[in-house]
């Protein structure tokens, strides 16, 4: 019955049609969230070919175990060990395939409020998308080598910089509107005041424990100045705009102004430090025995780092799931509204724990127009729930950075999936620029208010 169940759960997220050959012990689901998931299913089984391109084991073992494996590759004219089929330009050519999949998407999607009408493709015919990301990443592979490559590689970083935008935007957004939600219970219960005071508290822990755990673990008394010069510099960022954020002339204009927000902008710059820190290249040096030894690293992650496979295979799992994760959520249309720069009216704000959602638990935006079907909440009867064009917008430029991402952004040459979180100088700078970024889109909101006093600001 269990496996019945499964099979059951998976025609569901097909389409309508295979939910009716469903078992009744299969749970319901909304039209429009199956979509979004068969997506994002189509996004992670290119990102595992991607890294299964960039790996150095895989390709020794189908050297090892596939049979007459050069008279293959010859065959195929993938070179004489496949060697066109492996490395960070099959992973251009294959992200190649798949970004122009989600841009034809956004571009025959644009502007469509109705999941009716010719152009309204974005539900259903799966194998056939299918079909389509294959030929896609398939034909990729047919285009002129050094000219492409040297080009694509710009397109890449250009749209793996905008996709870290998005997410820096919509983080700042989420810390305002937490703040003016919680505020805005203050009025009728006093306890909100306390839920406020603590919830800061923790983040200004963990933001200040943060600091001076990487202060010690990752500096020492001789050496290490990078490390104490990027500790200073984002400390002081973080003790800025938490300055900036109750000032008496921000908090003129912007009353919902507060601590909370430049304590969640705290954490997460505690947490870029931390990853950035963590993707240096490790420098070696010679102790007084004349032996390598390796510093400004914690001495108990060390030992971790020996072990390739462990590292490899539970960092490059967490990475992908973030950038999931970081698809979906930001593909949302309260998110979409959030970089129009439309808010709901203070006035309207019911506060509540899990602000992201409605009252019964649901999100907002797919409580309207919802019409049930045998397995099938039909969601979208009167019009679509979220933006179709920039849903995939924002797959495109999830395709642009994971490309980056995997083949290390400007050291693409020397990248493979083995040695992906032993540290690279690219990797680094990309993290700290992300951080850096994040202050400034936060102390943006801060002050602009002031710099244009005649104009409405919503945060």
């Amino acid at each position: 019955m269990s496996a019945q169940c499964c099979a059951g759960q998976l025609a569901c997220c097909c389409g309508s049609a295979g939910c009716s050959l469903c078992c009744d012990c299969c749970p319901k689901i909304r039209q429009s969230r199956s979509t979004r998931f068969m997506y994002a299913l189509y996004f992670i089984l290119v990102v595992l070919l991607c890294c299964i391109m960039m790996s150095k084991t895989v390709a020794n073992e189908m050297k090892e175990h596939i049979p007459f494996y050069e008279d293959i590759c010859k065959g195929i004219k993938a070179g004489d060990t496949c060697e066109k089929l492996v490395g960070y330009s099959a992973v251009y050519r294959v992200c190649f395939g798949m970004a122009c999949f989600f841009f034809i998407f956004c571009l025959l999607t644009l502007k469509i409020n109705s999941s009716k009408g010719c152009r309204a493709i974005h539900n259903g015919f799966w194998f056939f998308k299918l079909l389509l990301l294959g030929a896609m990443c398939s034909g990729a592979f047919f285009i002129p080598d050094q000219t492409f490559l040297n080009a694509w590689r710009y397109v890449g970083a250009v749209g793996g910089f905008i996709f870290i935008g998005i997410q820096l935007i919509l983080l700042v957004e989420f810390a305002h509107k937490w703040n003016k939600n919680w505020t805005a219970g203050t009025a009728t219960n006093k306890l909100w005041y306390a839920a406020l005071a603590l919830v800061t508290l923790v983040m200004y822990s963990i933001a200040t424990g943060g600091l001076i755990l990487m202060a010690v673990f990752y500096t020492q008394k001789d050496g290490c100045l990078e490390n104490k010069i990027l500790l200073g510099l984002n400390g002081g960022l973080c003790l800025l705009i938490s300055v900036v954020a109750i000032s008496p002339c921000v908090q003129n204009r912007q009353p919902h102004s507060g601590l909370l927000q430049s304590g969640l902008i705290s954490c997460y710059v505690t947490y870029l430090t931390f990853s950035a820190l963590s993707s240096k290249p490790v420098e070696v040096v010679l102790d007084e025995h004349g032996k390598n030894v390796t510093i400004c690293v914690p001495e108990f992650g060390q030992d971790l780092y020996r072990d390739e496979n462990l590292v490899t295979g539970l960092g490059t799992t967490l990475l992908f799931v973030c950038i999931l994760y970081s698809c979906l959520t930001s593909t949302t249309r309260s998110s979409s509204d959030a970089l129009q720069g439309r808010y709901a009216a203070p006035e309207l704000e019911v506060a509540r724990c899990c602000f992201c959602f409605g009252p019964d638990g649901e999100d907002t935006e797919e409580q309207q127009n919802v019409k049930e079907g045998p397995r099938v909440i039909y969601d979208e009867k009167r019009g679509t729930v979220y933006s179709y064009s920039y849903f995939h917008f924002v797959f495109f430029l999830a395709s642009l950075y994971v490309m980056m991402t995997v083949t290390s952004w400007f050291n693409y040459e020397s990248a493979n999936i083995e040695t992906f979180f032993s540290g690279s100088w690219s990797i680094f700078w990309v993290k700290m620029a992300s951080c850096w970024m994040c202050v400034l889109l936060y102390l943006g909101t801060l002050v602009a208010p002031l710099c244009c006093p005649s104009r409405q600001f919503s945060v």
